[in-house]
């Protein structure tokens, strides 16, 4: 072995060193060192509730804080009445009934898509992933030694895939399905009847799949959401369900989501988190018992605020030439194709691609977004209307008047 390939000169783990930053808190962290340096910078990068999370729920953990029981190790897979809570919600919310020993509290929704493929997957394994996808997913696969296969939809279909694309994407070495809706970064939600079609053929295929419910309360106008197992009960002992608290409740920054699935794979994966984090913080825990036992008042309200940002810029950004959005029906995204836009010149520039185009909204106009490279799907952009009324009118203006500009 020459010096140049010996172990002891590689200073970060081929594994490691393969991972890409999470674009959307990269975005996001720009924009805040601007605003923090004084610049009036406008961001639509963080897919982050502007509310505040609901004094109840702050009451209980503060509460907690003088509690010395919280003061101590408790279980690493979660505190039993946190996981009776959170069976008691998915039963109350979706109609899927579990038992706690069902629930596995892990630290965010990140970890607990880690410690979902973590378990499941040997190197490998083929994972089925519909694109656009949040930045995330084919990170967690890839740690986990699996291979994303990506199966693309775009504007025409509404960002869903179909049965004939999955069935096309299936190999010898497919294990399991990825399922999202509502979707980041789309918006994009199922029918009951597509979430069937997909299901079935899930489970005569005899996949697994990992449904992220993260988003099941933000849904819009018509729009219905319906967990898979719900809707096709046969895939139960091979569905694995992610979910959390941080956007129904205004939580993202207390760190509490969970894995419900079969009793094997909580038990293999509250191995894994017992040796990586072991149990979340306690009195992220005690707020999050709170949030889920409680009523849905607070997400009505903040739906509410985010149907009427979504439909203000739909409106605003249909209203650039050479930019097509579909109206979201569900999250807080908006991804607008702005393929029309690119190799125009823009104040001297030329940008070939959305990531060039995102640098120019950013240097040009101080308005901070993600661009579709980020989700597997160039000729993108992504932009959370989580953010004031006020703010969003004020920044979807200043790239109209940018954009407007294009030759």
């Amino acid at each position: 072995m020459s010096a140049a390939t010996s172990p002891t000169d590689r200073r970060i783990s081929r594994r490691i060193g393969a991972i890409s930053e999470s674009a959307t808190l990269a975005v996001d962290a720009k924009a805040k060192a601007l605003k923090a340096a004084g610049r009036p910078v406008i961001g639509f990068g963080a897919g982050e509730p502007d509310f505040p999370t609901p004094d109840y729920i702050v009451e209980a953990a503060a509460e907690a804080c003088k509690n010395p029981k919280f003061h101590r190790y408790t279980p690493a897979g979660g505190l039993p009445e946190l996981k009776a809570a959170i069976a008691a919600k998915t039963l109350r919310d979706s109609g899927y009934e579990v038992e706690a020993a069902n629930v596995l509290v892990t630290n965010g929704g990140k970890q607990a898509i880690y410690e979902a493929f973590a378990t499941i997957l040997d190197p490998g394994d083929e994972v089925i992933v519909p694109t656009p996808y949040w930045t995330t997913y084919p990170e967690s696969i890839q740690l986990a030694g699996g291979v994303p296969v990506f199966v693309t939809a775009d504007e025409t279909t509404g960002y869903r895939v179909s049965v004939e694309q999955l069935e096309a994407a299936v190999t010898e070495n497919t294990k399991v399905l990825l399922f999202v809706s509502p979707s980041n970064p789309t918006g994009a939600v199922y029918s009951r009847a597509e979430v069937e079609a997909i299901g079935r053929w899930a489970a005569d295929k005899g996949l697994w799949v990992l449904t992220d419910e993260i988003y099941e309360h933000l849904v819009y106008g018509d729009a219905e959401f319906a967990s898979l197992p719900v809707v096709v009960p046969e895939l139960r002992d091979k569905c694995i369900i992610v979910n959390g608290v941080a956007k129904t409740y205004a939580m993202t920054g207390w760190r509490v989501g969970w894995v419900i699935g079969p009793k094997d794979v909580i038990k293999a994966a509250s191995n894994l988190q017992s040796h990586a984090t072991s149990n979340v913080a306690n009195v992220s825990q005690a707020a999050a018992i709170a949030a889920v036992s409680g009523d849905l008042a607070a997400v009505d309200e903040m739906k509410v605020a985010f149907d009427r940002r979504r439909q203000t810029i739909v409106r605003m950004l249909n209203e650039i030439d050479g930019v097509l959005c579909p109206t979201p029906e569900g999250a807080f995204y908006a991804y607008p194709s702005v393929k029309g836009l690119l190799g125009k010149e823009i104040r001297g520039k030329r940008p070939e691609t959305s990531v060039e185009l995102a640098a120019l909204i950013l240097d040009e106009v101080e308005v901070a977004v993600v661009p579709g490279e980020a989700f597997g799907t160039p000729g993108y952009l992504r932009l959370s209307y989580a953010l004031g009324d006020e703010d969003l009118v004020e920044g979807v203006s200043r790239i109209q008047k940018l954009l407007a500009e294009a030759r």
